[in-house]
Formats: structure tokens, sequence, C-alpha cells
């Protein structure tokens, strides 16, 4: 919808405008109270977690609930095993999930889920640790936690102080502040996340070549030093990399022959040319253990189209920029 199609009068898009802006304050307002209010509680609530051996499950009712499975993504994903369980589903069997070994997440900004009643008292019973977050320390959640995250009493952004909105947002930041803390203590590093992120453009570039070699493992082609022109050339055509590898008789790489030398030998008696004649003797090559980020870097700083995978010696694999272009690996 375009400005010449809106059908508010300008008064009313000024104030619409405004409250808005007045959502965002209140919003950031409430952050900031939250900071203010961080305490040792969190540092409580992380050595409870980091203490236990089995899954720490989540779980909150409506709004909370949408956000306890976010944080329980998070902190899967940042290196503390993880999931969400629904409260209503566990007084219907899903109790058994909190396993001896597990630590409860309850999420509840009144503290007095009816929802939540059953989980908590399973969890008093069995001896299992509960983290609370809440508004009110003092609410039947906050009773039965071993540690409560007590958020600031802050006023909801929206108009009769009813739909969650700036309580769900100081929910939000503390489930991260808590999944960043854990991740620091464990020492949760880039490597580590990249391998829980396989699909992502982080997981792909902190792929091993050989790991890309698994989709990826054609022979590549070679010539012998003694190859002829020709012989080169159909090698080239029939690889279909822009590339092929000129090898010892013992099949070590000797050099390698691109798209680019065989135009350049045009210039001389191609009749009396071999592969030794033409091949770059000291080519660029990658390890298959190298990360495919290094590959990435090795081909744009060197503005080279292919490179060889080289182990023991031996050409293992040629890898050109316009498949990794096409994966993902390059955008």
């Amino acid at each position: 919808m375009t400005k010449d199609t809106l059908h508010s009068s300008p008064e009313q898009i000024a104030a619409m405008t405004d409250r808005a802006r007045e959502v965002v304050r209140l919003n950031i307002e409430a952050l900031e109270a939250l900071e203010r209010s961080i305490d040792v509680s969190i540092a409580r609530a992380c050595d409870i977690i980091l203490s236990r051996p089995g899954y720490l499950v989540v779980t909150g009712m409506g709004k909370s609930g949408h956000i306890g499975g976010k944080i329980a993504a998070t902190l899967a994903s940042t290196g503390t095993n993880s999931f969400f369980v629904h409260p209503a589903e566990m007084s219907h069997g899903d109790l058994g999930m909190l396993r001896p070994d597990t630590t409860l997440l309850a999420i509840s900004n009144s503290g007095e889920s009816r929802e939540l009643r059953d989980p908590l008292l399973f969890c008093q019973r069995n001896d299992i640790p509960v983290i609370g977050i809440t508004q009110r320390a003092g609410s039947f959640l906050g009773r039965h936690s071993a540690v409560s995250l007590t958020m600031p009493k802050v006023a909801e952004a929206c108009p009769n102080g009813l739909a969650p909105t700036t309580s769900t947002l100081m929910t939000l930041a503390i489930g991260d502040a808590l999944a960043m803390v854990l991740m620091d203590r464990r020492g949760f590093t880039r490597e580590d996340f990249g391998l829980h992120h396989p699909g992502g453009a982080l997981g792909m570039s902190l792929q091993s070549v050989r790991e890309w070699m698994g989709d990826n493992a054609a022979q590549p082609a070679g010539v012998p030093l003694d190859a002829s022109f020709s012989t080169v050339v159909s090698a080239i055509s029939a690889g279909r990399k822009g590339a092929v590898a000129v090898l010892h008789s013992d099949g070590t790489l000797a050099g390698v022959i691109t798209d680019g030398d065989i135009r350049r030998a045009f210039s001389s008696d191609i009749a009396a040319v071999s592969a030794e004649n033409i091949m770059s003797r000291s080519p660029i090559t990658v390890d298959p253990d190298a990360r495919m980020s290094d590959v990435v870097d090795l081909l744009s700083t060197n503005k080279i189209a292919n490179l060889f995978v080289v182990e023991n010696d031996r050409p293992v694999a040629v890898i050109h920029v316009a498949e990794l272009m096409q994966a993902g690996y390059v955008s």
C-alpha cells in the first residue's frame, strides 16, 4: 500500500506513529529495568544446569510457552541440551520426560499458571530442581523454584495492561542471557556452533573438504607429463572442471594445467607442446582436512577458479568456484 492509498487522516497517522514509538520506548525501559535487576541468581541457575547431566526441559503456558520454545532452541544450539514441553501435555503423560537427571525451566509471568502445578509438584516429589522465570518471587512458581529469576514489575505496553508485551520481551532477554552465560561457561566455540548448524552458511564454511568430497568424489582428470596438447585439451573437456592434474609416473602431482594455460599455449607451436611444458609446477592445493572457508579464501585471494585437493601427494578431487556458488558456499 502506497502513501496515496492510506485512508487514515494525517492526525490518525501521527497518533499511530507516536503509539508505535511509545511501545518501543516501553520495551526499552523494561529491558533497562531488567538489566538493573540481574543478580547472582543467574549464576546460581547456571551452576544447577551445569551440574546436571540430563536435559534442561523448558515449559510455559500461552505466550510464555512461545517464548519458552525459542529459549529451548537457543539453548540447544549453543551447547545446552534442551527441549520444550507443553505443561498441559505433561499432566497427560509427558511428565515422563522429566527424568531424575533433568532440570526444569518453568516460565510464568504471574507464577500462578494452573497448568504448571502438576509439573512443579512432580519435580518437588522427585527432587528435580526447578528454575523459575516470573515477575512474582512469592508466587506458586517462585516458591517451588530452587532459583527464581525474578523479572522487575513493569507495565505492559498493552493499553489494557493485559496482552503480554514487555513481560515476554524481558523473558526472551533473560533466556538469551542464561543461554549465553552457559555458552561461555562451557567454552562453546564458533566451530561447535557450526556443527549444530550444518545447513547454514556458518556450518557450510566450517565443513571440511573431506566432508564436501563425500558428495563430490569423482576422480579428477589427470594426464602424464609427456601427454600431448590434444590429450590435455581432451582431458580438461572430459573432466568439466576447467583444470587437469599432471602426474608423475607414480601418480603423485607434478603440476596443474588450467583453461588459461591452454589459451596461453596457443602462442607457441602446439604440435610440439607436452603437458610438462605448459603446466603450473607449484599449483595452489588444499588438504582434505581443511575447512571449506579456507578453500573459499584461497580461491578469492588468488583470483583462481579451481584448485586440487591433494592427499599423500596425490590429487583426489578438484573444486571449482562455480560449484561452490551453486551450493551456497560462495555468495
